[in-house]
């Protein structure tokens, strides 16, 4: 009893595999259109483009070099809210060293060092 139903189960996966791989399915084209010119059919051809294909290529950008260190008057300078004076230049800050007088491009040694707070 058990192997009939197994090759029952098995025959029926078998019959669906073989009748679903055999139906196959193709679009239907579309017709091409037809002009009369003069009375005789012209087929219409698609229009080729009459400029050759250019190849882009790859622009690289150039990196601006930054300065680490500018003078700056300090009547151009701001004011930090501890009394410190800063600079910005295109979205960079510059902070003032009053051991030399000097902007320095930020970093977090700046916190800690004595060189970089009014005296």
């Amino acid at each position: 009893m058990m192997l009939y139903k197994l090759s029952t189960v098995m025959g029926i996966v078998f019959v669906v595999l073989v009748s679903s791989c055999s139906k196959k399915h193709v679009p239907q084209t579309a017709s091409k259109p037809v002009i009369l010119y003069n009375g005789k059919e012209v087929v219409a051809t698609p229009a080729v483009p009459t400029t050759p294909a250019v190849k882009k290529t790859a622009v690289r950008k150039v990196v601006a070099p930054v300065a680490k260190v500018i003078i700056v008057n300090d009547k151009a300078a701001k004011k930090n809210i501890d009394g410190r004076l800063y600079y910005d230049v295109e979205g960079r800050r510059y902070w003032r060293n009053y051991d030399d007088g000097k902007y320095y491009l930020f970093n977090k040694s700046m916190y800690s060092d004595s060189a970089f707070k009014p005296h």
